[in-house]
């Protein structure tokens, strides 16, 4: 048998470009177009044929390369080659060091780290595989995992809980799709097999709306609010004012502010369309937010501890002790849409725009790149004098 050597070298091995590169003696290190690099190794197996009768030549993974290094590659190569040439097949008889289902999920969490929008988001992530996977094969080599498994996970929750099971099933696909990239695995991912095989009932979705205050009762429940004087009621005030989401007003900075220009741009980052938001500012939202750069916080809705905002549920919190009943903070967005299509006529598109919602096809917004600022400015101005009372009536906008 060759020796431990060949054309490969460890600087190669993290520089190749996309493609199948040679070591020799049937060692090969495959970059794919995502970037990933993995191990395979051919080998003939001696006096076995194929279907058609040719000598039996099979490909094997080794391995990704960001886990198996060039020394052991072919090292592993090379007992690949010598149970081919005893007739043996390496897919039954080679002992390799297969990951468990949790071990890969584990590192692939890692891995998205930098790509999660928070870090709740992330934990999210990996707290639905601990809590419906693990369990049931988190111990499992990850090449052992197939449909049945998949399924002891998913069955259980599919109906009952079924938006958990759904994004389940899309994270365990996720690391059993890395899991083949790095040679740990072949074939078709059982969870799309099981998709395409209708092997679980159709579940119809029950939307849940958040429940909205009339719009009707805002101008009362607003003038309550603004007799109060805590922070609470501030963030609640100009949330409801600029129809934004909760995180997006507590997580509020100073320096997203251009007074000049009556303008809150909230950063991709943090919205949940991930693209920036451009929020016109007016009279009444900035007589809210002005008086609080004499705190000089970094944040411009200021909790309790110094320089970090409000907690996620002081606006809902303060409802309840308003006795506010039957009414979320994410709601006053329902009310707002409801009055701009009621008594405002407002166009959809501006209306959408004013929320942040995503309006027309990939291909009309390819060609529709304007955020309606000025026409969105006319129709938040109205909104705000509504709100405070100033006007009862507002006509059409156009």
């Amino acid at each position: 048998m060759a020796a431990l050597s060949g054309k490969l070298t460890k600087k190669l091995v993290e520089n190749l470009s996309v493609g199948r590169h040679g070591d020799g003696n049937g060692l090969y290190l495959v970059v794919d177009p995502s970037g990933a690099r993995r191990w395979i190794v051919r080998v003939t197996v001696k006096g076995q044929k194929n279907k058609m009768g040719a000598p039996l030549r099979t490909d094997f993974g080794l391995g990704g390369a960001d886990v198996v290094t060039l020394h052991q590659a072919r090292d592993r190569a090379l007992e690949y080659r010598r149970m081919a040439k005893q007739g043996l097949n390496p897919r039954f008889n080679a002992q390799r060091e297969i990951p468990t289902f949790e071990e890969i999920a584990q590192q692939v969490h890692i891995d998205r780290m930098p790509t999660w929008k928070n870090a709740k988001h992330g934990q999210q992530w990996i707290n639905t595989l601990r809590d419906y996977a693990f369990p049931k094969m988190g111990r499992m080599p990850v090449d052992s995992i197939g449909q049945p498994e998949v399924l002891m996970c998913l069955s259980p929750i599919w109906t009952e809980k079924h938006e958990t099971a759904r994004r389940l099933a899309q994270r365990i696909k996720a690391v059993l799709d890395v899991a083949r990239s790095k040679g740990f695995r072949s074939g078709e991912n059982p969870v799309t097999a099981i998709k395409d095989a209708g092997a679980l009932p159709k579940v119809k979705a029950k939307v849940k709306h958040h429940k909205a205050m009339g719009w009707k009762d805002v101008p009362n429940f607003y003038a309550d609010l603004k007799a109060r004087n805590a922070m609470a009621a501030k963030a609640l005030m100009f949330t409801c004012l600029t129809g934004s989401r909760t995180s997006e007003a507590l997580g509020l900075r100073w320096e997203e502010i251009d007074f000049d220009a009556r303008l809150w741009t909230c950063p991709a980052q943090r919205m949940k369309g991930g693209e920036d938001h451009r929020v016109p500012l007016t009279d009444e939202m900035l007589a809210i937010i002005e008086p609080l750069k004499v705190m000089q916080s970094e944040y411009v809705f200021e909790g309790q501890r110094r320089h970090k905002p409000l907690s996620n549920m002081s606006m809902l919190m303060l409802l309840r002790r308003m006795q506010v009943e039957g009414v979320t903070v994410h709601g006053f967005r329902s009310t707002f849409r409801d009055w701009a299509s009621e008594v405002a006529n407002a166009p959809r598109e501006i209306a959408e725009m004013s929320l942040s919602h995503t309006v027309g096809s990939n291909v009309e917004r390819a060609y529709a790149r304007s955020d309606l600022l000025e026409k969105r400015r006319v129709l938040m101005e109205r909104w705000s004098l509504y709100v405070s009372g100033a006007i009862g009536k507002v006509v059409k906008i156009g």
